[in-house]
C-alpha cells in the first residue's frame, strides 16, 4: 500500500500542498481558473482546517464559484472586483505596500494585487487613478509612494507609469502590465515590453495580469524591511 505522504492532502482530484507554509512561510493558494466551485470550495477548506490562525486564499473565481465560496464557507470574505476569497484571519501586517493603478479600467489586478499583499502579511495602501495622462495626480500622492515599503505599480495601454514612478522614487518596485488597450497594446504585450525595457533602474516586471504574484513579491518585502 502506498504511503500518504503527510504533507500532502489528496483530494483525489488534487493534491494539496499542506507544508508550504513551513517552507516558504506563505500558505498554498488556490488558483481557481479551470476548477469548478465544488473543488475550489473543497480545496479552501482543506488549507483552512490546516492553517486556521491565518487567511488562506483563492484567485481567479468564477462568479459562479464565488457565489459557493460565500454559500458553503459562511466565514469566508469575497472580494467580487478581485475575483477573490479568503478564508480565515489576516495576519497582522508587517509594512505597508502601495499599490498604484494608472486607470479605473486597472481596478481588477490592483484589487487582486491588495487582496493577496493582506494575505500575505503586509498592510495596502490603495492609489488608483494616476497615469501618465495627468501626472499632477501622480505628483499629488507622491509622499505616500515614498512611505511604502514597497510599490506595486499596474498599468495597461502603453505601460509607461512604473518608468516615471521609477524614476520619482527609490522604493522597491513591482510593474504589472495588464491587458488593458486597443488594439495594438496586444492583449497587454506592449505594456510588458515597455516595462521590460524601462530604462528607470529598480523596477522588476512581473507577467501580464498577474497581480498575484506580484502581490506576493511586494508582501515579502516588506514584511523584510519593516522594523521587527
Amino acid at each position: 500500500m502506498e504511503q500518504q505522504d503527510p504533507r500532502v492532502a489528496d483530494l483525489g482530484f488534487a493534491r494539496v500542498d499542506v507544508d508550504r507554509a513551513a517552507r516558504t512561510g506563505d500558505p498554498e493558494v488556490v488558483f481557481g481558473a479551470g476548477k469548478t466551485p465544488d473543488q475550489v470550495v473543497a480545496i479552501l477548506r482543506t488549507l483552512h482546517a490546516e492553517h486556521p490562525e491565518r487567511a488562506v486564499l483563492a484567485t481567479r473565481l468564477a462568479s459562479e464559484a464565488l457565489d459557493a465560496v460565500a454559500t458553503e464557507l459562511p466565514g469566508a470574505t469575497v472580494d467580487v472586483a478581485a475575483r477573490a476569497a479568503t478564508l480565515g484571519p489576516l495576519p497582522e501586517p508587517r509594512g505597508r505596500v502601495a499599490v498604484v493603478a494608472a486607470g479605473t479600467s486597472d481596478g481588477p489586478v490592483a484589487a487582486e494585487v491588495a487582496v493577496t499583499v493582506a494575505v500575505h502579511g503586509s498592510a495596502v495602501d490603495r492609489i488608483d487613478d494616476v497615469g501618465v495622462a495627468g501626472l499632477h495626480r501622480l505628483m499629488s500622492v507622491r509622499d505616500r509612494l515614498e512611505e511604502a515599503d514597497c510599490l506595486v505599480v499596474v498599468a495597461g495601454m502603453e505601460g509607461a507609469l512604473p518608468s516615471v514612478v521609477g524614476g520619482l522614487t527609490g522604493v522597491p518596485l513591482v510593474a504589472v502590465p495588464t491587458s488593458i488597450g486597443y488594439g495594438a497594446s496586444l492583449g497587454g504585450i506592449a505594456a510588458l515590453l515597455t516595462m521590460l525595457n524601462s530604462c528607470a533602474p529598480g523596477i522588476t516586471v512581473v507577467n501580464i495580469d498577474n497581480g498575484y504574484g506580484a502581490g506576493v513579491h511586494a508582501a515579502r518585502v516588506a514584511r523584510q524591511s519593516a522594523p521587527r
